[in-house]
């Protein structure tokens, strides 16, 4: 499978912001604390990319019985997250070979990233061996196989293919945590809609969404371009678009 270089698009990553809007308190971390009440709390985002979770939460939550980190395999990614973010210790690393004690973290939070993953069942392994005994692991991410409609696939349809080949189906997802003895709970929340095809353009030329970097230049011009053609024709153009999103909490045992 390809891999997204992530020093290419690390200086306009923030500038897509529905990456910004769509990150929210975290109700699944208040959730858990408010069930294990403790004097401190460690808390892993794990791929941590630029620190925009970490962002939203070390602003929403009391910092004094809160100890932040993040992990990155992208230095440039984790140059951005260490020009924002205070009181959060960021340490460069790969998931399948944290440099964490065991059962270091009361909570691990994975967004849009494990489809990066080279190996996904080593990396499996290691939220295992870190995460304390009844520890929660949030996975939260598109689920590509539910969403072939999506404008991406629909303008760039080689972008489906390498898709295919980098995201795990929720059901093996699923079937792997199990395996390690996680009691695991498998969300999806799924829309279809029509979107005015000028709204998402930018998003396009910006080619900050990673799958746009795996394909060839050649299927990316042609998809910018057909784009570009749509809205000159007609400002108000529109097409069915459909998105679909996987939220995994896992209490390890």
């Amino acid at each position: 499978m390809k891999i997204t270089d992530y020093s290419q698009i690390a200086d306009k990553y923030e500038d897509n912001t529905y990456r910004l809007d769509e990150m929210q308190f975290d109700k699944n971390l208040k959730e858990y604390q408010d069930k294990y009440p403790k004097s401190m709390y460690h808390v892993l985002d794990l791929a941590c990319g630029t620190g925009i979770y970490l962002d939203a939460q070390t602003n929403g939550f009391d910092s004094r019985n809160m100890n932040w980190y993040g992990l990155d395999a992208s230095e440039d990614m984790l140059k951005k997250a260490k020009n924002k973010l205070k009181n959060v210790s960021l340490v460069h690393g790969l998931a399948e070979d944290m440099p964490y004690e065991n059962e270091k973290f009361d909570y691990i939070s994975n967004n849009y990233a494990f489809h990066h993953f080279l190996k996904k069942e080593a990396a499996l392994d290691e939220i295992y061996r870190v995460l304390k005994k009844n520890g929660v692991y949030k996975l939260h991410n598109i689920a590509v196989h539910d969403m072939r409609k999506w404008w991406v696939y629909h303008y760039f349809p080689t972008a489906y293919d390498e898709d295919v080949k980098r995201f795990w189906e929720k059901e093996v997802i699923f079937d792997e945590l199990s395996a390690r003895g996680v009691n695991t709970e498998l969300q999806m929340a799924y829309r279809l809609e029509k979107i005015r095809v000028s709204d998402y353009l930018g998003y396009a030329e910006n080619r900050d969404i990673s799958i746009l970097t795996l394909i060839d230049d050649q299927d990316y011009q042609e998809g910018l371009e057909k784009m570009r053609y749509d809205v000159k024709r007609n400002p108000e153009k529109t097409i069915v678009t459909d998105f679909a999103e996987m939220f995994c909490i896992s209490t390890k045992g």
